[in-house]
Formats: structure tokens, sequence, C-alpha cells
């Protein structure tokens, strides 16, 4: 329902956070989108991105009430970007901001996150859901920032 003061506000944060993705990827080479500035086992801009997506939109299916879309969580942390990466960020935003386009919002709607590394069997609510995926979001948006800093400082 496209009218739920819930859901128009998640739109609004939600898409808020999804600008901020395209934004960290814009006008990085390959390689940068690949580095690891802060070394080691951490992750490059590609993989925060990846992620971010994957669990922005699987997270967003659980609210709405969607089918949940094809997730392979642990992939998302090994992606490499290619030359067509921003592409795929841009598909990767649309499919999230349709899922709340013509959404119907019932919190208390349980719903499974397969994907779940602890828990996986319980069911969680469609609020809990909703609110999951603006909290993560907004983490990996954070850091996103962190490592486009390392990798340009002050720009």
């Amino acid at each position: 329902m496209a009218d739920d003061p819930t859901i128009a506000a998640a739109r609004d944060v939600l898409a808020h956070g999804l600008d901020e993705l395209r934004r960290g990827v814009a006008g990085l080479t390959v390689d940068e989108l690949n580095a690891r500035p802060a070394g080691g086992d951490t992750n490059p801009v590609a993989v925060i991105v990846a992620h971010a997506l994957g669990s922005t939109h699987s997270w967003l299916g659980v609210a709405t009430g969607a089918p949940l879309p094809p997730r392979d969580r642990p992939a998302e942390f090994r992606t490499v970007a290619g030359d067509g990466f921003a592409d795929e960020v841009e598909d990767g935003i649309a499919a999230c901001l349709a899922l709340l386009g013509d959404a119907t919002f019932d919190p208390g709607r349980e719903g499974f996150a397969p994907w779940r590394t602890d828990g996986a069997d319980e069911p969680v609510t469609a609020a809990f859901a909703l609110l999951h995926a603006v909290a993560h979001l907004g983490e990996h948006v954070g850091h996103l920032h962190m490592t486009r800093e390392l990798l340009r400082p002050g720009g």
C-alpha cells in the first residue's frame, strides 16, 4: 500500500542509503572497487556494496511478503567488480526500491530469513525485517564511506 506511512518513511530512508551506495562507487576504477585499503581480511568497496544490496533486497522481501530473491550470502563476500559493476549497482537499487513501490505492510506478518547465520529457522516479523533492512544498510553505508576515505583521502 503506497500510502502506508511506515513504508513511505522506509522508502525515503532507504532511498537515501541506496543513493549513498551509488555515490560510493561513482568514479572509482575497477582496481579501487576491489582494493582492500585497510589490508588483510577487510572488505573492498565492491564487497560492501554487493552485500548491502543483497541483504537489503532480501530483508525487504521478508518485510513486504514478496518472494525472496535468490541469494548466495557467502558469494557476496567474494565479489570482484568488473567494468559493469555500476550497472549492477543500479539494478540492485531499482530492485530494492521496487519492493516498496506497491508494498502492503502488515507489521506482525511473519516470514523466514534462510540466509541468517543464526536462527534461520525462526520466523521474524515484517516490522523486524523492515527495521533490520534500514539499520543494516546504514551500517554498510558507513563502512563504504570509511573504505572510500582510505582509498582517496580527502576526496
